[in-house]
């Protein structure tokens, strides 16, 4: 009797979720990091809302394009690896077995503000950093990792961006 396989392995979904979560924690934390820099030099209300709408166009676009270009610089290497190791498995088939048992001998060793300004400041911080939130959670029960880690890794990070872009909003945006 075959035996069947019945582990749910999710490494299939490696790429997509890579992807998504890179560019929508890029995103949230780009955007809201600009925003937060922008209303903490004081600025107008109406100019940190273009800005922000701006930004996250443009950060779209170009995360869309850059993924696009990376994904289809890694698919040309597999696809030059995979036809390099069908070659050398045609070729040089002892010596392609021992490199793999090579391998798998050493794995073991490897594994060892201003009001109105501060307002705005609170609101996106606030609201991005639900939103990271909400994403490493998702991206953890996605992939199947731990997922009360995932969003506090995602969520401090983009708590760090925040504060850092504030504070350069707040060193450079004084008015005399």
């Amino acid at each position: 009797m075959p035996l069947v396989h019945r582990e749910r392995h999710r490494t299939s979904h490696i790429g997509w979720l890579r992807a998504s979560v890179l560019g929508a924690n890029d995103g949230i934390v780009s955007t809201a990091s600009l925003m937060v820099g922008i209303a903490a030099a004081n600025t107008a209300r109406a100019d940190v809302l273009v800005a922000g709408v701006a930004a996250l166009v443009a950060g779209a676009m170009a995360m869309a394009a850059g993924e696009y270009v990376s994904v289809s610089s890694q698919a040309d290497t597999e696809r030059a690896d995979l036809a390099k190791e069908r070659h050398e498995l045609d070729t040089a088939k002892d010596h392609e077995l021992q490199e793999l048992a090579d391998i798998y001998i050493a794995l073991p060793l490897l594994t060892v503000l201003w009001m109105p300004q501060r307002l705005m400041v609170v609101g996106v911080s606030v609201t991005s950093l639900f939103f990271l939130t909400v994403l490493g959670a998702l991206s953890a029960r996605a992939g199947g990792a731990p997922i009360v880690k995932a969003a506090f890794r995602v969520t401090a990070w983009g708590a760090f961006a925040l504060a850092a872009t504030a504070g350069v909003g707040m060193l450079f945006g004084a008015r005399a």
